[in-house]
């Protein structure tokens, strides 16, 4: 099999990207990247045309990978604070999800969309101050910190079985004397 050289025009996956210079099987280059314009043959006059376009997609690329970073920058300046009841070891009750993460952000004027909410764990399930991240764009992940403060409403686990079992506790004073007699 006969190898060429074919100057990619555009982003190729597993391949290279604009204006790159790669060795690929000849019928590859002949059935897919040349007809789908993708590449073109690696010749002196397309090296040159493709380095003043590769001079300005890089530009682009720098201005917009700035934009990412400056997104970066301002999500993580993001702090959201949140009060859930807990129980006396300072577990929730609930959770903190990432739906729940995303309406605390929008009260505070950052649109975040769910899916870019990284719980790896799962939903926060403890009182505390936990990190989570944010995907961005590509590799670019902004840190938000997201304070869960516990209200614990003095009910003990047994006190609030027994009250969903509808039990009532009676005081030992008003429960009768069930011991028989023995006059």
């Amino acid at each position: 099999m006969k190898n060429v050289e074919v100057l990619l025009r555009d982003y190729v996956e597993n391949l290279g990207r604009c204006g790159d210079v790669v060795k690929v099987a000849s019928g590859y280059a002949r059935n897919y990247l040349l007809p789908t314009k993708l590449a073109v043959p690696a010749t002196d006059d397309n090296k040159k045309l493709m380095e003043r376009r590769r001079a300005r997609l890089d530009a682009e690329e720098a201005a917009h990978l700035a934009e990412i970073e400056a997104r970066v920058a301002a999500l993580s300046a993001i702090a959201v604070r949140t009060v859930e009841n807990v129980d006396e070891n300072g577990h929730l009750y609930g959770s903190v999800n990432a739906a729940t993460i995303c309406a605390l952000a929008a009260e505070s004027g950052y649109e975040l969309d769910e899916k870019h909410v990284r719980l790896p764990e799962g939903p926060i399930r403890q009182a505390g101050e936990h990190s989570v991240r944010l995907h961005v764009h590509g590799e670019h992940f902004a840190e938000i910190s997201v304070t869960v403060v516990g209200e614990f409403s003095g009910e003990t686990a047994a006190d609030a079985e027994a009250r969903e079992s509808g039990a009532e506790e009676v005081p030992e004073a008003l429960v009768p004397d069930t011991a028989p007699s023995t006059d």
